[in-house]
């Protein structure tokens, strides 16, 4: 199978590393092409993962998105949710037939609220029967120093998921497989809106006492929203398994979290346009807490901890009013 890579920041760069290392070859979009004669220079990303070095004979690296459209088998969507939908929307309306599109992206389109299979099913005529996700606990980082993490291959079947996911595995990646390519997605849009609010937390200066029992809380949360959004012939969903709670956990408690980061700022008193510009990273969890606000408001799940993180971010609302009375409301 031939895998054609959308995106270049550090979880495309990481997924790149992987399918490499497998011994695959890649095609790979990266539009600057100043970044590209570096790659092809130094063998590594001039911006991301300066330490997991290529070989460069596995990579045709394009600054043409349809040259690496048309080249590949399976795409992998590995850019931030926010911009998705702009690079998308140049494309003409046959280019992915006949195509796989795994997803990677831990985020809902902000412009339309949809998750990217909806978005592909507008605008392309995409079947789902086509479309796979990867998620999990797996910090870009990690990857990069080849620690063992764990991957989730989502798709409305488990066998096809699993196919595509033998592509990636190595001796420091394990890989599962589910049929939950809905579930996945929304728990790994909410899970950074919570390990945001872990940041605030922290922020604030509570302690670690009460970090667990606001996660223990949000992980409950999310299973709410999960059981009622997620309407389809999944059954007998473990909600306890990597890709839903594993990934939460090392979202809201590791160092390497953009979104924990992002949330730790705020709760220092900084803004979210300041500590947006300190960054210099997506935070998926900002834009996540506003759509999923806005789904909520029709679905009616019980989610006071999503509703105050989005009410702090969103309607400028102070994070210690907020935390205080979520501290009422968290068993």
């Amino acid at each position: 199978m031939r895998f054609g890579m959308i995106g270049s920041g550090s979880w495309a760069t990481a997924l790149a590393k992987i399918l490499a290392d497998h011994g695959n070859d890649l095609n790979w979009w990266i539009r600057n092409t100043e970044s590209i004669h570096y790659f092809q220079k130094r063998r590594h990303n001039p911006h991301y993962l300066k330490t997991a070095y290529f070989d460069t004979t596995q990579l045709n690296l394009e600054n043409e998105l349809q040259n690496v459209i048309k080249l590949s088998d399976c795409l992998v969507m590995a850019v931030p949710s926010a911009y998705i939908e702009n690079i998308l929307n140049e494309l003409p309306s046959d280019i992915f037939e006949g195509k796989k599109i795994l997803s990677a992206i831990k985020g809902i389109l902000p412009n339309s609220n949809l998750m990217l299979n909806d978005f592909l099913n507008q605008k392309f005529d995409f079947n789902i029967e086509n479309y796979f996700t990867v998620l999990g606990p797996c910090h870009a980082e990690e990857v990069a120093a080849e620690k063992l993490s764990y991957l989730t291959f989502s798709g409305v079947s488990s066998k096809n998921a699993l196919e595509i996911g033998n592509y990636f595995k190595t001796d420091y990646i394990n890989i599962v497989s589910n049929q939950d390519v809905i579930g996945v997605q929304y728990a790994a849009v909410l899970k950074n809106i919570y390990a945001l609010g872990a940041g605030i937390a922290h922020g604030l200066e509570y302690g670690d006492n009460f970090q667990s029992v606001f996660i223990a809380n949000a992980a409950h949360e999310m299973f709410v929203f999960l059981s009622a959004m997620v309407n389809s012939d999944v059954t007998n969903i473990n909600h306890t398994t990597s890709v839903y709670l594993g990934d939460l956990l090392v979202t809201c408690y590791s160092l390497y979290s953009r979104n924990r980061t992002f949330g730790n700022m705020i709760g220092k008193g900084y803004s979210v346009r300041s500590a947006q510009l300190e960054m210099n990273m997506v935070a998926e969890g900002h834009n996540a807490s506003k759509c999923i606000y806005q789904i909520n408001q029709n679905l009616g799940a019980n989610m006071p901890i999503a509703t105050g993180i989005y009410k702090i971010l969103w309607e400028q609302e102070e994070p210690e009013s907020v935390f205080k009375e979520l501290e009422m409301k968290l068993l």
